[in-house]
């Protein structure tokens, strides 16, 4: 069942305030599906829908998009997938053939999108995936090439850790035995793909491997293994929920690796409030230059309008993606589909993440570990970007 939320409102209010005035009232529909319940319901509510009502709200706020001389403005059309990929197949459909809307924001996580992707690609729709990745992106774009990946390919993430220990252990700061989990379900099992057999080149020793199915509530378990192994570098390829456990379990259980790397969550302002001064040294997937001007009027924006922190990571690259679509859609002048996703192949925007072009439906620069300092997350290794800081070895848990 469709519900109304504050981006709705958002939209309508927009409309309204325009009536009478030289801008048209007429709409641009943006369907999106998302979680809000199930496991990955708490992520989405931080990195995903309020990020979307702040485009929505400036959008309309300018008084809409350019189409051909035309202002129109954004109407959203959101949908909860309940985390499940059967319901997120069953709204794509909804909005795609009872709501016809125009466009998409893609759904979130890699499972969802993949899932999606061919009643997406049926309806003709750019797919900009902001929220997932694959190993081997090339096939799946040759078949899909209305689909768009901003995350790069999945070993873009999951091999940039390794690349940091490597280059910790050159410095003598770190050992070579790596403790290396993941949750059991499409996103764990493509960064393991890339991860492990990266470790294994790299000459590290994977003294415990674990995985867990998604939405596990006790990870007590994989902690205390891990801490038994003697591992000098911790690294989960995790979902938001078991990111937070997981740091919490190594604090009680008084793990300390040099190295404590947790996956998706790790880079929300939330994370760091969780853990304050224990998150120090704390490193994550993703990052970002939090320096950078973009980025700060980005995140004063999204609290002000929405009243929730963006994170140093997702939060951006979701923006970036409706910047890109709302761009295409202006430079061809029309709704037209197949128009607007040959220009999202061949253009370049300039984006909140900087000017971002696809190379093959492929972004080859990508942010990849963060490290928590100060109580700001640092983008420390990234590939084709410059990184925003030095990964240093984590202090003791603080209390």
């Amino acid at each position: 069942m469709k519900y109304t939320t504050s981006l709705m409102c958002s939209a309508v209010a927009a409309v309204a305030l325009t009536v009478g005035t030289s801008v048209s009232a007429d709409t641009i529909k943006i369907g999106a599906s998302a979680p809000k319940s199930g496991p990955q319901a708490g992520a989405a509510s931080a990195v995903y829908w309020p990020t979307l009502e702040l485009w929505v709200h400036n959008v309309n706020e300018a008084g809409g998009l350019d189409v051909g001389g035309e202002k129109m403005m954004i109407e959203l059309i959101a949908y909860d997938d309940k985390s499940q990929p059967d319901e997120a197949v069953k709204n794509i459909q909804r909005l795609t053939t009872q709501d016809k809307v125009d466009f998409l924001a893609a759904p979130y996580t890699t499972g969802l999108n993949l899932a999606t992707a061919p009643l997406i690609a049926r309806a003709g729709l750019p797919q900009i995936v902001a929220t997932g990745n694959l190993n081997n992106l090339e096939p799946f774009v040759s078949k899909w090439p209305n689909t768009f990946w901003l995350l790069g390919r999945s070993s873009d993430l999951s091999t940039g850790i390794v690349g940091t220990l490597t280059e910790m252990r050159e410095k003598g700061e770190v050992g070579s035995k790596v403790a290396l989990v993941h949750v059991g379900d499409a996103f764990g099992l493509e960064m393991m793909a890339g991860g492990k057999p990266a470790f294994e080149e790299a000459g590290f020793e994977i003294v415990y491997e674990s995985s867990y199915p998604l939405g596990t509530q006790d990870l007590a378990p994989v902690i205390s293994s891990a801490n038994a192994s003697g591992a000098d570098a911790f690294v989960a390829y995790s979902y938001p929920p078991d990111s937070f456990a997981l740091t919490e379990q190594a604090q009680v259980q008084g793990f300390n690796p040099d190295v404590f790397y947790v996956g998706v969550g790790g880079a929300l302002t939330g994370f760091g409030e969780r853990f304050g001064n224990s998150v120090e040294g704390v490193m994550a997937m993703g990052g970002i230059d939090p320096t950078s001007e973009a980025y700060k009027t980005f995140r004063e924006q999204q609290i002000e309008v929405t009243g929730v922190a963006p994170d140093y990571w997702a939060n951006p690259v979701v923006y970036a993606s409706m910047e890109i679509l709302g761009a295409a859609i202006e430079r061809v002048g029309s709704l037209d589909k197949a128009t607007v996703i040959s220009e999202i192949q061949t253009g370049s925007f300039v984006t909140v993440i900087g000017e971002v072009s696809f190379s093959d439906n492929i972004v080859e620069q990508v942010w990849n570990v963060g490290q928590w300092h100060d109580g700001t997350f640092y983008g420390v290794n990234a590939k084709g970007l410059k990184p925003a800081a030095e990964p240093f070895v984590k202090p003791a848990w603080s209390n």
